[in-house]
């Protein structure tokens, strides 16, 4: 299904938001461990609302890619059924991401970017960034610091499923093992600015840091993840010692 949202060009570009079910016990296992499962669970679906905001707010129409590709309806029950979904399908991240993309490139799509749902900060200016890059590049990835990417994006008659083959997901080399397959298909690259995921409990204090430098004026559905974060956290605060 082609996306009718925005005009123009914009019909023809699409934000392919990764989530999972929200299941206790199956989301943000590494920060589950630091405050526990039922905190980890609700500050996850805080952070898929928090990127939709964005989403909806923004200049670019977007799909959501649901894991595991039976809860499709669970979560079109979750979030509603005005937005786009499709189920996510391969056997690894790096299948789905390209099948998905290989999705959205055979409705019709002219340029796609991935992102995730443990980016409850990333303005739409990044976004914006991406799809701009693309006007003159062949690819687009935005680096994080834990050697990972937060987005990754193609055109589609620069889409290059050969990238996501094979890699060691969730490692320290996933962005360096990228650009190296990039590189030797000598497609040109725009690098986006470094951005920090939130997988474990110093990611969810730097996110409540860079939040408080930035002084006022988040979001809605952010001022409301930066509270819920105080309330779930071992004394009150982000800085308390970890627990369960």
């Amino acid at each position: 299904m082609l996306l009718s949202r925005g005009t123009g060009m914009r019909e023809q570009q699409c934000v392919l938001l990764f989530i999972k079910a929200p299941v206790r016990g199956g989301v943000k296992s590494r920060l589950a461990a630091a405050i526990g499962e039922e905190a980890a669970l609700e500050i996850y679906k805080d952070f898929v609302i928090t990127v939709l905001e964005t989403l909806k707010a923004g200049r670019y129409p977007f799909r959501i890619a649901v894991y595991p590709r039976d809860a499709l309806e669970s979560v079109r029950h979750w979030l509603g059924n005005d937005l786009d979904y499709l189920p996510q399908t391969g056997k690894d991240l790096g299948e789905r991401m390209k099948n998905a993309l290989a999705r959205v490139f055979s409705d019709g799509i002219e340029r796609a970017v991935i992102i995730g749902s443990d980016l409850p900060d990333l303005p739409d200016e990044v976004i914006h960034e991406a799809f701009q890059s693309l006007e003159s590049k062949d690819a687009v990835i935005g680096p994080a610091p834990d050697g990972g990417y937060y987005l990754i994006g193609f055109n589609a008659r620069t889409f290059l499923p050969g990238v996501f083959d094979g890699l060691p997901w969730s490692t320290e080399t996933v962005f360096s093992d990228t650009m190296g397959v990039l590189e030797r298909s000598s497609w040109t690259v725009h690098q986006l600015p470094l951005w920090r995921d939130v997988d474990t409990l110093e990611d969810l204090n730097d996110l409540v840091a860079r939040s408080e430098e930035r002084g006022p004026g988040p979001s809605v559905a952010l001022s409301a993840l930066l509270r819920r974060i105080g309330a779930f956290l071992p004394g009150g605060g982000v800085n308390a010692a970890p627990g369960g």
